[in-house]
């Protein structure tokens, strides 16, 4: 699994959750804070992301068109409307629920219509990985022709079973959800311009610091030392240390121990692996002292994150 896909993957707490919104000018929507990162694709014709007046002064109100997608990082509560100064309505929370994996929302008067899919990811914004907080709060990603044709492909897809329903699209629509999510983040790490003198699309790129990146997330119960990543990265100590953090945003033993607890907590989440094999996994040669440093990550026993991820 490559770095990107683990990154994300890690941070997944849930599935994602989404609903078709279909309205006719004059049409606006409350989008409520969600605790992850949102998204919206726009399906067919045009309508605003509008920013909420605490939001940052340089978020302001942003133009959509067809085939545009919208990442927040944070979740943050916005607006979509067909006209900035439209009234919005409140999004209640039982609208994306349903016999079917997709909400649906219709409302406004006689006008334009615009079609959207909207919804959020589930992610751990408690601890979330060095990638999402370099992020910026608000991606647009619009059509151009020939710009991100998978993520192009995608949209496609979607507007497709979204617009067309058959046999299997409720299995569908919600995987292509997921993949979604990979696509937005591979395209704005593609928009980065190569001159990029930090941030993680520098590191996934960089000749030194990509190769010890990669050798943590393939193995993380290997005993990496500064050493040991820099001899992979043909550096001296000294030089990697400084070019990892550069980078990365923290030190490489640091980030080792993030990945450490990150995928230890995820095998607890996801799995019923003993408490010794999680450590053994996870770079520690006892249980007591896999303990140990979850606890000061987590603020809780494994056990004890176990049980409260499960009743969550």
């Amino acid at each position: 699994m490559d770095i990107l896909t683990e990154a994300l993957a890690s941070m997944r707490t849930g599935h994602p959750a989404s609903v078709r919104t279909n309205g006719r000018a004059p049409w606006g929507l409350r989008l409520p804070p969600v605790a992850g990162a949102g998204f919206h694709v726009v399906l067919y014709g045009t309508c605003w992301l509008v920013p909420l007046p605490d939001a940052p002064p340089h978020l302001e109100p942003i133009p959509l068109n067809p085939g545009d997608v919208i990442f927040l990082r944070g979740g943050r509560s916005h607006i979509l409307a067909d006209h900035p100064s439209t009234p919005a309505e409140d999004c209640k929370s039982e609208q994306f629920q349903g016999s079917s994996p997709i909400g649906s929302i219709t409302l406004g008067g006689e006008g334009a219509e615009t079609r959207l899919l909207c919804g959020s990811y589930h992610l751990d914004q408690g601890r979330p990985h060095p990638l999402m907080r370099q992020l910026p709060e608000v991606i647009h990603l619009p059509t151009r022709h020939g710009r991100h044709p998978e993520l192009s492909a995608a949209v496609q897809l979607l507007g497709s079973e979204l617009e067309n329903p058959r046999i299997g699209s409720d299995g569908i629509v919600p995987g292509l959800i997921d993949s979604l999510l990979l696509y937005i983040l591979r395209a704005w790490l593609d928009d980065q311009p190569p001159t990029a003198a930090q941030g993680w699309a520098a590191a996934l790129g960089d000749s030194a610091v990509a190769p010890a990146l990669t050798a943590m997330h393939d193995d993380p119960a290997a005993s990496w030392t500064v050493e040991s990543l820099a001899a992979r990265a043909g550096l001296s100590r000294a030089a990697f240390a400084r070019r990892f953090a550069a980078l990365v945003g923290e030190p490489p033993m640091a980030y080792l121990t993030r990945w450490r607890m990150t995928t230890a907590a995820r095998m607890l989440r996801e799995s019923d692996a003993p408490l010794t094999t999680v450590a053994a996994r996870t770079g520690y040669g006892s249980e007591f002292a896999f303990a140990k440093a979850f606890k000061r990550e987590y603020g809780l026993a494994p056990g004890g994150y176990r049980r409260r991820s499960r009743a969550a």
